[in-house]
């Protein structure tokens, strides 16, 4: 069977259920409407789907130091992990509502803990209904398996070591995946602090799909990385945003244009603000 490792289609998909071997996993939320998703999973889902809430079962406890989504305790995830019916053999397929910005974190955590055979499918349940493919209701009884984790800790940027070198005065490629209003500073709906962290460059997460919420070309996002990076330092990149979930768009992002898989800052902007002594910067 063919492995899928950043993106794949509907009908790809529709031929992988068909063999077997995958696993299935909705990750539909709303970041105002917490219940949201799970509501809408439980209402109708691609069929074999489970369901991964973001706040449940893709983040940890919040705590005075933390971002709005820190990663969960390891244990915790496996469990989830083997309650999905996910080993680590298994194809793992995530959607959510189409431009696959919260089905990426589970993307990301997946490779995190090695396991690549993890794909978002490409315009998420929208795509799935716009080809005319059904959906159920019914929740599938799902045998319990065993995954073993090797978790890689060099995918994660600190907040510690971006201190560092924002107070060495380091260019470092570090690039937030908000909206620009929010980058600038010039609205903040979410957090309580507006504005970015100096030196990280804007690439909105949004601008890598099309409007029915489907990724845009590889060479639509080569040129976006090349344009973004042109002027900096050959150096590794690391992606951000508000709470280290969208961010994880932009690490698929950049895998299309052929550029190495930047690294994560989890924490993101809800983290770096919890501090008022690390400093902030608005504008462009």
């Amino acid at each position: 069977m063919k492995t899928f490792t950043n993106l794949i289609s509907v009908p790809e998909l529709k031929s992988t259920m068909e063999s077997g071997r995958c696993r299935i996993v909705d990750c539909r939320f709303n970041l105002m409407q917490p219940d949201y998703g799970r509501r809408e999973y439980f209402e109708a889902h691609i069929p074999g789907a489970t369901y991964a809430h973001l706040d449940d079962d893709l983040a940890g406890p919040i705590d005075p130091g933390s971002g709005r989504h820190p990663l969960p305790e390891l244990e915790n995830f496996v469990r989830a992990l083997g309650d999905w019916g996910i080993d680590n053999d298994t194809q793992v397929i995530a959607y959510d509502h189409a431009n696959g910005s919260v089905a990426a974190r589970l993307w990301w955590m997946l490779r995190w803990l090695g396991h690549s055979k993890v794909a978002v499918l490409d315009g998420g349940i929208s795509a799935w209904i716009a080809a005319g493919q059904r959906l159920e209701k019914e929740v599938p009884k799902i045998s319990r398996v065993t995954f073993s984790p090797s978790p890689d800790e060099s995918m994660i940027a600190t907040t510690e070591e971006i201190v560092a070198a924002v107070a060495r005065g380091e260019v470092i490629n570090l690039v937030d995946a908000r909206d620009a209003a929010r980058f600038s500073g010039e609205t903040e709906p979410i957090d309580a602090v507006a504005g970015h962290i100096p030196g990280a460059m804007n690439l909105p997460f949004q601008s890598g799909v099309n409007f029915d919420g489907t990724w845009r070309s590889a060479d639509d996002h080569r040129r976006a990385w090349a344009n973004l990076l042109a002027d900096r330092p050959d150096k590794p990149v690391i992606a951000m945003c508000g709470s280290g979930v969208t961010a994880c768009h932009l690490l698929i992002s950049a895998r299309l244009s052929g550029r190495p898989e930047p690294r994560l800052y989890v924490g993101s902007w809800s983290e770096w603000i919890r501090d008022a002594r690390r400093p902030l910067a608005t504008g462009k």
